[in-house]
């Protein structure tokens, strides 16, 4: 249900609104007195009521068709990918203020564009206003102290490029105008960029009229049994609820085995390494012939331990970080789930 076709829509989902089937009248429906709801600051009790008006152009339109496995969001016709490489220092106000800009490669248009970190913060903010039943991607975490360590800014990267690679793929966001205009908007042009910008934050098809966006499919076989959808649905609850926990849990069990490689195991071993030298350097005080063999050999299993105290160092990197960064990526999506579950079970 992560994956590109399925993000943010649990199995078996019923019509989305904006379908027949078992929509109910606005006179049986009672408004939540909790106006905090996530159903009703998604605009789905006003979409429920009736109070949702807007009109829908053929470029606004979300089709959903049946898969294999049950309603899914219509494939973009036209895939593509994105890279993210060589992010850069550079400066402004004559060199008063720094930022990290990265430099991306679309593959639809072949043309490189740089952004901020604030520039993916403002898509991000625009994307989770406008797609309240679609799980978007948590950005990685924005800065840590030392701001501009290369260890950081490459992990920085790395996460981004996960988060890019699931935008690129999913079906409805990869084709938002929003994200095309950050994708393809050249960096030197301030004026496009602000056009664009301020056209998608006027954008009138978020809220209750998001909804009306939604087109599902009709005809025979499109009906779904409205108990095996709940049912369906309650076990993507109880299973995403599940997979948090554990994947929480191995985040912290895995940090914790990767400090102890960096740290402990490495000091640990080389501890053991200096002692050898130690040993080595009170032979070399015995200047007779027939100890320069022991001596070297001895020299020889301290560099060895001092070695191999490196490679726990470095182990993390060749495997547990990458799991991290993905579980990174998976937990932004698991605590997005609670909220669009709220939202389908409202309606």
């Amino acid at each position: 249900s992560l994956g590109p076709r399925g993000a943010g829509h649990p199995p078996g989902h019923p019509h989305p609104p904006g379908g027949g089937g078992a929509a109910k009248s606005s006179a049986t429906v009672s408004r939540n007195l909790n106006r905090f709801s996530t159903f009703v600051k998604s605009g789905g009790e006003a979409f429920v009521l009736g109070e949702a008006s807007g009109f829908v152009k053929d470029g606004d339109k979300l089709c959903v068709v049946l898969g294999p496995r049950g309603p899914e969001w219509q494939e973009n016709p036209y895939p593509f990918q994105c890279s993210i490489e060589d992010p850069t220092k550079q400066t402004k106000f004559k060199g008063m203020k720094s930022y990290i800009a990265y430099k991306l490669v679309p593959s639809h248009t072949g043309q490189q564009v740089h952004r901020r970190y604030k520039h993916f913060d403002w898509l991000y903010g625009r994307l989770a206003e406008k797609f309240p039943v679609i799980s978007v991607p948590h950005l990685p975490e924005k800065q840590a102290t030392g701001r501009f360590e290369e260890d950081f800014i490459s992990k920085r990267r790395k996460g981004l490029a996960w988060w890019m690679d699931h935008m690129c793929s999913h079906p409805v966001l990869a084709q938002c105008d929003a994200f095309q205009h950050f994708l393809t908007c050249p960096s030197t042009d301030e004026k496009a960029w602000k056009q664009g910008k301020r056209k998608a934050e006027k954008d009138e098809m978020v809220g209750a009229n998001f909804f009306l966006t939604i087109s599902v499919p009709t005809g025979p076989g499109a009906s779904l049994d409205l108990q095996e959808v709940e049912s369906q649905v309650d076990g993507f609850k109880a299973f995403t609820k599940k997979m948090d926990e554990s994947a929480l849990q191995l985040n912290h069990t895995a940090n914790e085995f990767a400090r102890k490689q960096v740290t402990g195991f490495k000091k640990e071993y080389q501890k053991v390494g200096h002692s050898f030298k130690c040993l080595s350097q009170a032979f070399e005080l015995d200047q007779q012939a027939f100890s320069a063999g022991l001596n070297q050999a001895i020299a020889f299993t301290a560099e060895a331990y001092d070695a191999i105290g490196d490679l726990f160092a470095d182990q993390p990197r060749q495997d547990l970080d990458p799991v991290m960064d993905l579980l990174a990526l998976y937990q932004g999506h698991l605590a997005n789930f609670p909220d669009i579950i709220h939202v389908q079970k409202g309606k």
